[in-house]
């Protein structure tokens, strides 16, 4: 089969998370350079964490820089927009709603990506399929906080590294089951949209330690 679920992910994950990236930029009334850093490093970010962690230097990114291009390109498209219109059409509702698409995809599809990494180079276990998955999914995103000064959103918002955790172990299932990779990434990336979808309609969060009263 000459279309690539794989291929196709990458480049829908790496346009959502340079959109979420920029916006997030845009919200910290960063100037052009930090929205195109904080696009790039959203899109880019778990990637290169990844490869760090298989040993594959230098990362990908830097071999193959079409992705930082395509980062770069979705994230001068965002700035000069809004720099044009002063603001994004819609309510904050609309916003938050483009924001959670946009992560929502991106997560997905980075997760899928991480699996097969670990999977094509031989390091088809479980274990760390799963953490390759996770690690590439909610890495740009966390790292983007970092820059942007906001605690990273992987550790109080709703249900997010969790999710990419059943979709990664469902990836390497369905990868094992059916042999297919293009099926396997359909079902892992699915599982993890499914999850988030979920988890924000019945706003399900993972416990907290309660706040004692009077506390800050």
């Amino acid at each position: 089969m000459i279309f690539s679920v794989i291929g196709f992910m990458d480049l829908l994950g790496t346009i959502a998370f340079a959109i979420s990236g920029a916006l997030v930029g845009v919200k910290r009334d960063m100037d052009i350079f930090g929205v195109n850093i904080l696009a790039v490093i959203t899109a880019c970010g778990g990637g290169m964490t990844r490869d760090i962690v298989i040993g594959k230097e230098p990362p990908v990114m830097f071999v193959n820089p079409i992705y930082v291009l395509i980062a770069v390109i979705t994230a001068n498209i965002v700035f000069l927009y809004l720099y044009t219109n002063r603001r994004l059409p819609g309510s904050k509702k609309a916003l938050n709603a483009l924001l959670f698409w946009c992560d929502t995809l991106g997560l997905a599809a980075f997760t899928v990506d991480g699996v097969f990494a670990g999977i094509n180079i031989g390091m088809n276990r479980l274990f760390l399929c799963t953490f390759l998955g996770t690690v590439t999914g909610v890495g740009g995103g966390a790292i983007r906080d970092i820059f942007a000064n906001q605690m990273p959103e992987i550790f109080w918002k709703n249900i997010y590294a969790m999710a990419s955790v059943p979709g990664a172990i469902l990836t390497v299932l369905a990868w094992r089951m059916l042999g297919s990779e293009n099926k396997a990434a359909l079902i892992g990336s699915l599982c993890v949209i499914l999850v988030r979808c979920i988890a924000v309609h019945y706003d399900w969060n993972l416990p907290k330690v309660p706040k004692r009263s009077g506390q800050a």
